[in-house]
């Protein structure tokens, strides 16, 4: 005999069922994808940056012990103590697993150019480059910049935002301000000034890495404004404003 209330109330109690069963398949299935990514970077990769205004640097950079799949950019590859590191836009990195993972520059490793964004601080009279926590050191003989230590002695930055050390400021007019008209990438942007610094200390004679520009006293606000045009004019004509 049919019974519609009986009908019904089994009806009500399959729907139920198949809801539940839909809730705990969506459960399964963001469970799987967190263990997933446990497994694969032993925890959540976090996103979270740290702004470093030291000597009025005041960019944005990844936080140590981030996770990443990939390296941004075009890395530079570095072997140093026994281990390889990848650099890029001011960031190192180490593999780690499938992926790679935000790390410390390890000091006396050499990178062939500076961060795209770096501040100049002056100790002793000689300029070292920072960013990101780090001090990079021009090495003639190795023709690269040096992860060094941080320079010894205090460092203060006055209100002009130039950075002076022990009382002795940096040379005038060595800060150039680049905007990439083209949106060019960080990567692009460190390339091209590295390329025209070089090409303009051969013009110029004046290497504003070296302690005094590598000139003699009398002549290095000569060869310093020679210098500046020189990198002015490479820049612009690769799609820079320059000021």
């Amino acid at each position: 005999m049919y019974d519609k209330a009986m009908y019904d109330k089994v009806m009500n109690l399959g729907t139920v069922a198949r809801a539940c069963i839909a809730v705990m398949a969506l459960v399964w299935v963001v469970s799987s994808a967190q263990a997933q990514q446990r497994d694969r970077f032993g925890g959540p990769a976090p996103r979270a940056g740290h702004f470093d205004s030291r000597f009025n640097h005041n960019r944005f950079y990844t936080n140590r012990g981030a996770f990443v799949r990939a390296v941004p950019g075009r890395p530079v590859i570095v072997n140093r103590g026994g281990g390889r590191f990848f650099y890029s836009g001011g960031v190192w990195y180490a593999p780690r697993g499938p992926g790679f993972v935000v790390v410390g520059a390890p000091v006396g490793a050499f990178v062939p150019v500076l961060p795209p964004f770096y501040t100049t601080v002056w100790a002793g009279g000689v300029p070292f480059y920072y960013a990101n926590d780090t001090y990079y050191l021009w090495n003639a003989a190795q023709s690269g910049y040096e992860v060094v230590d941080p320079p010894g002695g205090d460092t203060m930055v006055p209100p002009s935002g130039s950075v002076t050390t022990n009382g002795q400021p940096p040379p005038s007019g060595d800060d150039l301000y680049v905007y990439p008209q083209s949106g060019q990438s960080e990567e692009q942007q460190a390339d091209d000034k590295w390329e025209c610094h070089q090409w303009a200390s051969s013009q110029s004679g004046f290497d504003p890495t070296r302690a005094g520009g590598g000139v003699a006293p009398e002549q290095a606000a000569a060869a310093r404004a020679s210098y500046q045009r020189a990198m002015s004019a490479c820049l612009v004509g690769r799609g820079y404003s320059v000021k």
